[in-house]
């Protein structure tokens, strides 16, 4: 039998198929895919280089200009001082407060944003949203901050106006605006300002000035505008601190809400304690304000020194402003008329020829003048106040009464050389440095300019000019007992914790000795001395006086010039005093300048409001009585 034949194998089910034969690949598609596999590689090495250069060679250039996009280095204000009274008193500092602001348009934007991506999280639009923070913002500010509204209202028109920065109110309370920004730190702004307060108002701003916020500084900062703020500056203001903060793209000014980062603190400024007493100068400043209405002056200004150390104790202007709010306030307001105004003294300049007389042992007190009706002096011919023949009078009753005659008489014994040496002994001519701002110097003519009629003004206190202050500091030279010590305004700078560094004082310039000083004091003493029975024993000031006191000074006036003819006026006149409170044992000294008063009976002399500030003095600073009264002189033979 024949074998079977051998089997290849089961057989497939006939549902299952066998894979089918790859298709051939046409040219086409093969080129394709090459071509595709070329572009991506060479994408890929683009972008590995690129890679290469942004990370290693451009790297730090790149990053410094994305630093400069979204980062900003700002300087950081410094507290300012604070300027205080002799006893202490704020006469000025700083608070700090907030300027809150908005980036509308960011503000927007991001909230609509995360709206958009949590709608469950933000379901109130922009403007509701607006309006729940306006809410809250007014509640926490109230309707008013320093005359800005804060009103709901008006804070949200300002959220959602269509501009990319807002401020919403300059001056907030730093934990109001601390409140506020807690509460929506992503759209609130907080600024650091400063506000000056004058706690006194008006009170000495000729003197202390003003200062306030500066936005358009670079940086932002309290800076001084008028007086001692002005003057001070650089010392009140301190050193600035620095910080870095993420600002808008393109303006440095608009800082991102919550992005500071502070590197250097500010070094707060000192303060400055000066010479004023607080007291002293509200009612010196009350008293010259009502004698200026009271006389009709254009002006009145009166100072009060300290006889002993030259400082000044008041500086007073009868026109004044609010240092708060300057902008208001016209330039005369502003100006410190008792260092800023130059003015002829009148017979307030006779001390000069009297203590000159007395120093050089050509007169005494005693001696006997005969005194003419007039004198002539070169062209010119100078007459007294009141009309007279030749009359005996004393030294003294040549002050006293105010002799134009006696006054050049004793001047032509003294001489013009000695004469101008003893106007710049006085200080005349030159500015005080008392660290008062805007001060003059006054003017006196040089002696090699003198013509013949000079010697018969200058003596007489016309023909040169001075200020108030240096006109007070002739005599606090002699209620010094003949030392002159220059005046002085700051007493001592204030640093950080207290520490106090009193200024020098200034060195004393030795005018006349302390027996002439004190014999010069004595004879204008009969300045104030009034005779019922006799007016030629009057003394020219004798409403000066202040019962239970001894009090030295001396009365002026002088002629102003007649804008028109350029020539001296017949009506418009300086009107001065200058007094030692007490003359047996002085502790002040008083001056008072009255510019053109006219048409009252306070109109002729400023001795009434010298009594009225000396006995101020004498209760303010409890100033014991004179051991005796003022004795009677004889003036007129």
């Amino acid at each position: 039998m024949m074998p079977a034949p051998q089997s290849k194998g089961p057989r497939r089910p006939l549902s299952v198929r066998g894979a089918r034969p790859a298709t051939r690949l046409g040219g086409n598609s093969r080129v394709r895919i090459a071509v595709g596999r070329i572009l991506l590689i060479g994408a890929l090495l683009i972008a590995g280089v690129k890679l290469v250069q942004v990370q290693g060679i451009q790297a730090d250039e790149l990053s410094q200009q994305a630093q400069k996009q979204r980062t900003t280095r700002q300087d950081i204000p410094a507290e300012r001082g604070s300027i205080l009274d002799r006893n202490g008193n704020q006469l000025a500092f700083s608070i700090e407060v907030r300027a809150l602001y908005i980036l509308p348009q960011r503000a927007r934007k991001t909230w609509d944003d995360a709206r958009a991506a949590k709608p469950a999280d933000h379901p109130l639009s922009y403007d509701d949203h607006a309006r729940e923070m306006a809410g809250f913002i007014s509640s926490t500010l109230g309707p008013e901050v320093n005359g800005e509204k804060t009103d709901e209202e008006t804070i949200y028109q300002q959220l959602v106006q269509d501009i990319s920065y807002e401020v919403l109110v300059s001056e907030a309370e730093p934990a109001k605006a601390a409140k506020i920004v807690e509460k929506y730190p992503a759209e609130i702004g907080s600024e650091y300002r400063s506000k000056r307060i004058y706690p006194n108002g008006e009170l000495a701003s000729n003197v202390i000035g003003a200062a306030n916020w500066r936005q358009d500084e670079k940086p932002p900062t309290t800076q001084g505008i008028l007086g001692l703020e002005s003057a001070q500056d650089n010392l009140l203001a301190g050193r600035m601190g620095r910080r870095i903060v993420d600002t808008m793209s393109g303006d440095d000014t608009v800082v991102i809400p919550n992005t500071e980062r502070e590197l250097v603190k500010p070094q707060p400024g000192k303060s400055l304690e000066l010479t004023i007493d607080i007291d002293t100068q509200y009612a010196v400043q009350r008293m010259v304000t009502d004698y200026a209405k009271k006389s009709g002056a254009k002006n009145a200004s009166a100072v009060v020194l300290d006889s002993r150390t030259g400082e000044i104790v008041a500086m007073a202007n009868d026109k004044t402003y609010d240092p708060a709010d300057f902008g208001k306030s016209s330039e005369d307001q502003r100006r410190n008329g008792a260092v800023a105004s130059n003015f002829e003294p009148g017979s307030v300049n006779k001390i000069v020829t009297a203590a000159a007389a007395v120093e050089l042992g050509l007169f005494k007190p005693d001696d006997v003048l005969q005194v003419p009706g007039s004198i002539r002096v070169a062209d010119r011919v100078i007459r007294d106040a009141w009309t007279h023949g030749t009359v005996p009078m004393s030294f003294t009753g040549v002050f006293a009464r105010s002799s134009n005659v006696g006054t050049l008489q004793a001047a032509q014994q003294v001489g013009q050389e000695r004469y101008a040496e003893m106007l710049q002994k006085f200080g005349l001519g030159s500015r005080t440095q008392s660290g008062v701002p805007a001060e003059e110097s006054g003017v006196v003519p040089p002696l090699n300019q003198w013509s013949g009629s000079t010697f018969g003004n200058l003596p007489i206190g016309q023909g040169l000019s001075m200020t108030l202050l240096q006109m007070t500091g002739m005599y606090q030279a002699i209620a010094n007992d003949g030392l002159r010590i220059p005046p002085r305004l700051i007493r001592a700078e204030i640093g950080e914790e207290g520490a106090r560094s009193e200024k020098p004082r200034p060195e004393g310039v030795r005018v006349v000795s302390p027996e002439t000083a004190k014999t010069v004091r004595d004879m204008f003493r009969s300045v104030t001395q009034s005779d019922p029975r006799d007016a030629n024993q009057n003394g020219t000031g004798k409403a000066a006086a202040l019962p239970g006191y001894q009090i030295a000074g001396k009365t002026g006036t002088a002629q102003q010039i007649d804008p028109v003819c350029k020539c001296y006026s017949q009506s418009q006149y300086w009107i001065t005093f200058a007094g030692i409170l007490p003359a047996d044992n002085p502790r002040y000294v008083v001056g008072i300048m009255l510019d053109a008063p006219n048409g009252t009976q306070f109109s002729s002399s400023a001795a009434p409001l010298f009594h009225d500030i000396a006995a101020y003095l004498t209760q303010r600073f409890q100033v014991p009585m004179s051991a005796e009264q003022t004795p009677f002189v004889q003036l007129q033979m």
